[in-house]
């Protein structure tokens, strides 16, 4: 069966042709049809709005065309309910910067071992890195940098070690009194620039020992090394090879030259007796071979003679840039003895972070065995270290003496060498202070990025048998973080 032909078929012959609107739609019927299904789906469509419209008005249009019943008139006129409150945050959080550059090759490289970092924007405060960053962990040399802070913080940059000579307990007596100076040199030719002499202490004293009491020649020297107690002198925790090889002498308050046996040189052997051969050097410039030496403590406040080491200010230059173990610990304990904590080892938990608690970084999870870091039982995290960096950057509260003491990749201190190869161009854009023990290589520091971010960071590398390797990594991945900028990458 053939399907009708819907193409208009013209009048028949003899018969008339419809006129008007019958016409019209018998000419053109495919137009009409068209025609009048618009204007159906319009009707509908109207209708659907009107009818949506209603309901959305609590249907008061759509009863408009229906006859009210009477029985409805009688029921109460519902209460609309109010709508549960929604909790609105007083503030919308900004948006979220999306990050792209990723480090997490060069962290994970195996010679960082176990490692630990942070890296955050010092001008924003965002922390855009961290590897166990919050956990506290050995520091190595990066202790330093507490340990220079607090120095700042509870001596002042102006502050400067005095040893002493005072009157004995006879005519024939006198005492020589240490004050935590490691710099008192029995040499020319000391590491340390304008260090105080003993020889110059020693001619100083005799002179007033002779105006004081004419006639009667000294016959007794006796040693002071009681600034805090002689026999708190070393760490448990410390290698005995950091004295053998010449990194660490034992810490006492009288010593000379560092206690090292070549005093022109960082690192030197140092002896097991620091306070015995401070005292025969200052028996060896008064010129009197024959006195008797002894230890004791002073009785007399009667000073014959003093020599004072330079300021803090030029001590910590040289401690940070050359990594001085000895003199760390010197000015850690004089930082215990000046805040009333008595100067003992043991006391360096409660002095340091008493210092260190008014730059405004919290110090509740710092433990603090030593000033050098070559404790592994000192634990700061590298988030503390990178915080303390964003102040130490800002240079308030003499902090500047910090800043421009770190050494500079490439140029200068214990960076000097390093950052070579691909990695040589960050140098001169990482300024960190270095560390390393024989289970940690670590780094903390200032990072001028390439994108113009300025970014403070701690790098931990950690492990027993970590090799010198680790270093290289370190710098590698100092470099990307450099390359990356504020773009860094938590990832």
């Amino acid at each position: 069966m053939s399907e009708p032909d819907p193409t208009p078929q013209p009048a028949r012959k003899g018969q008339p042709a419809p006129k008007g609107l019958a016409g019209l739609i018998r000419k053109h019927p495919t137009a009409w049809l068209t025609a009048a299904l618009a204007v159906v789906f319009l009707m509908l469509g109207t209708g659907a709005v009107v009818a949506g419209a209603a309901v959305g008005g609590n249907g008061s249009a759509a009863q408009a065309d229906v006859a009210p019943d009477p029985a409805d008139s009688a029921a109460p006129t519902p209460t609309p309910e109010a709508e549960a409150g929604r909790s609105v945050p007083a503030t919308l959080p900004g948006a979220t910067r999306l990050r792209t550059c990723s480090v997490a090759g060069p962290a994970s490289d195996p010679r960082l071992m176990g490692f630990k970092g942070y890296v955050m924007n010092a001008t924003t405060g965002e922390v855009l890195f961290s590897r166990e960053g919050d956990v506290p962990n050995r520091t190595g040399s990066v202790m330093k940098v507490l340990t220079a802070s607090a120095a700042l913080a509870a001596l002042g940059p102006e502050y400067r070690l005095t040893t002493k000579v005072v009157a004995g307990s006879s005519p024939s007596s006198i005492v020589l009194v240490g004050g935590g100076d490691p710099t008192l040199s029995a040499t020319g030719s000391s590491v340390y620039a304008g260090a105080p002499k003993i020889a110059d202490l020693a001619a100083k004293a005799k002179a007033a020992h002779d105006a004081a009491y004419p006639g009667t020649p000294i016959t007794e020297v006796v040693l002071d090394a009681s600034y805090w107690n002689p026999a708190d002198k070393w760490d448990p925790t410390w290698k005995r090879s950091e004295q053998t090889i010449g990194y660490h002498s034992e810490v006492t308050a009288l010593m000379v030259d560092g206690d090292r046996a070549d005093p022109s040189r960082s690192t030197s052997p140092r002896t097991t007796d620091p306070v015995g051969r401070a005292g025969a050097a200052f028996v060896a410039a008064l010129g009197l071979p024959g006195v008797t030496v002894t230890t004791g403590t002073a009785s007399s406040s009667t000073v014959l003679a003093e020599v004072q080491s330079q300021p803090v200010s030029s001590l910590i230059p040289f401690m940070l840039l050359t990594s001085d173990n000895t003199l760390a610990e010197m000015l850690a304990r004089v930082v215990s003895v000046k805040s009333g904590f008595g100067g003992s080892s043991a006391s360096l938990q409660q002095a340091i972070p008493a210092a260190l608690k008014g730059y405004g970084v919290p110090v509740d999870a710092l433990t603090i065995k030593d000033g050098s870091g070559l404790s592994e039982a000192s634990e700061v995290a590298p988030e503390y270290v990178a915080k303390l960096m964003v102040k130490i950057l800002a240079g308030g509260q003499n902090l500047s003496i910090v800043y421009n003491a770190l050494p500079i990749a490439g140029e200068s201190g214990s960076l000097a060498s390093r950052f070579t190869g691909a990695n040589a161009v960050a140098r001169g854009n990482v300024i960190a202070k270095t560390g390393w023990i024989d289970t940690a290589y670590t780094l903390g520091g200032v990072i001028k990025a390439a994108d113009g971010t300025t970014l403070t960071f701690a790098f931990y590398a950690i492990g027993d048998g970590i090799a010198d390797n680790a270093k290289a990594a370190i710098d590698t991945l100092a470099t990307s973080v450099y390359s990356c900028g504020d773009n860094l990458a938590n990832i």
